[in-house]
């Protein structure tokens, strides 16, 4: 998840000092915004190093291009300034493969932001190559797992990489800081951010938007409804519900009720859908990777219907123990990807598995999407379907299965069972024979004590 500076303080650190052999090019991952645009100006006091900006759009929702503008302003050569539309890529590579593995953490959050950050890191490096960059920045904060989600990616791409993380260096630790350095180096501070903000902080790309941080801080406090940006609440939802059509080809979605689209209008117009019927909100307190819990409220619409759409076909075109080793792997596979571990060789390694089993996750289902909620009410794949109605029906299947055969498929898988229960039986039967034996005699040995003692006087 994404962190919000005014809340996430590191331990005061020394500043860095400039040296000879200090970074000369650094790529800043940057959005134009005030924190990002305050890293900037502090790397080119603190370092004395030529900075060269990219700017992604991974469907966040906001212009990027004034980004442009921004960075030209504060000194960056128009050579240097990189902004590129990664949706497609962000989708297609990226959500696609994640959703292939049904991957939920903690078994909730669907990963919207943990997913976008190895593709920043990627384009970061990259830029770092074509540029002659020998460092990258980024500004995340040093408690969060944004942190470690771009280093690991960045280290594993480019494993001598310098990375500048600012929120672990500079003395900027709080919001009067921010805005005092702001405002000695002329950089713009809008009136929101000026009179505190949001009452949180958030994250958005295609995916998802996160929100974290200030007065959801509390766990037990309910976020307000103008809070959610992407739904409806369930209760102002249509009052009819709306059945959509899913075309799967190995696993990934190529249409909308008949309609072919690429990966990331897929998502768009799935974030519409859920959105319009309040589907894909997420109130979850989880543990992040460097050991703190967290309380975080999401919004995924369209993310919760790949999920469902995804296992519904492939309840009918995958076979029982591949489908059950997926979900034994599937957690996992979560972890890796919330931690940071994309480009893992055991990311990989994994990835290979679960795209060849999606070779036959191949057709149509119909979700009905109603008030919050998401049925599958259809599902067939006319090459692939693994569901054999002669077999399946209760009405007479013309010998395609002998009911006889039933009887020594249980008494072979009761085998283990029964050897045990006859063991515990005979071992109980063992112990109640010992139990009255010792009880009789010590029966016996009270009757002869009384018959050795001497009568008393009278």
């Amino acid at each position: 998840m994404s962190t919000s500076p005014s809340r996430n303080k590191s331990p005061t650190k020394k500043t860095a000092q400039p040296t000879s052999t200090g970074p000369q090019r650094v790529v800043l991952a940057y959005s134009g915004g005030l924190d990002t645009s305050i890293i900037l100006k502090w790397l080119q006091d603190e370092y004395h190093c030529e900075v060269v900006t990219f700017t992604a759009d991974i469907g966040q929702g906001e212009e990027i291009e004034p980004a442009r503008a921004k960075a030209i302003k504060m000194g960056i050569k128009p050579q240097n300034i990189f902004i590129e539309d990664l949706r497609e890529e962000f989708v297609r590579d990226f959500v696609f493969p994640m959703f292939r593995a049904n991957a939920l953490y903690e078994g909730e959050y669907l990963l919207g932001t943990s997913i976008a950050r190895p593709l920043i890191a990627k384009r970061l490096i990259e830029i770092a190559r074509k540029t002659n960059a020998d460092a990258i920045s980024h500004g995340a904060t040093g408690k969060g797992n944004d942190q470690v989600r771009f280093e690991l990616g960045a280290y594993a791409l480019m494993p001598n990489v310098h990375v500048i993380a600012p929120w672990r260096e500079w003395d900027l630790l709080s919001r009067e800081k921010l805005l005092a350095y702001a405002d000695k180096h002329g950089i713009p501070v809008d009136f929101k951010k000026r009179k505190g903000g949001a009452p949180y902080s958030m994250d958005a790309n295609l995916l998802h938007i996160s929100y974290e941080g200030g007065i959801l801080e509390d766990p037990n406090f309910a976020p307000e409804e103008s809070m959610w940006r992407l739904t409806r609440s369930p209760e102002k939802a249509p009052s009819k519900a709306q059945i959509i059509e899913l075309t799967y080809k190995k696993g990934d979605i190529v249409a909308v009720d008949g309609v072919a689209m690429s990966p990331a209008t897929v998502l768009t117009k799935l974030n519409e859908l859920g959105g319009l019927h309040g589907i894909g909100r997420l109130d979850k307190v989880e543990n992040r990777y460097v050991g703190m819990k967290s309380r975080g409220c999401y919004e995924t619409p369209g993310g919760t219907i790949l999920l469902a759409g995804h296992r519904a076909i492939e309840s009918i075109t995958l076979d029982r123990e591949v489908l059950a080793l997926k979900d034994d792997l599937m957690p996992r596979y979560a972890r890796m990807i919330y931690n940071g571990y994309w480009f893992s060789p055991e990311r990989e390694l994994l990835q290979g598995l679960i795209d060849a089993s999606q070779e036959t996750v191949n057709g149509i289902v119909r979700l009905k999407l109603y008030k919050g909620t998401i049925m599958c009410v259809g599902r067939e794949s006319k090459h692939n379907s693994l569901f054999d109605t002669r077999i399946s029906t209760f009405d007479d299947d013309g010998g395609a299965y002998n009911q006889a055969d039933a009887g020594g498929f249980i008494k072979l898988n009761a085998l283990r069972l029964r050897i045990a229960a006859n063991l515990k039986m005979a071992n109980t039967k063992k112990g109640a024979t010992a139990k009255k034996s010792a009880s009789s005699k010590k029966s016996s040995s009270k009757s002869a004590s009384k018959k050795t003692q001497s009568p008393k006087k009278k």
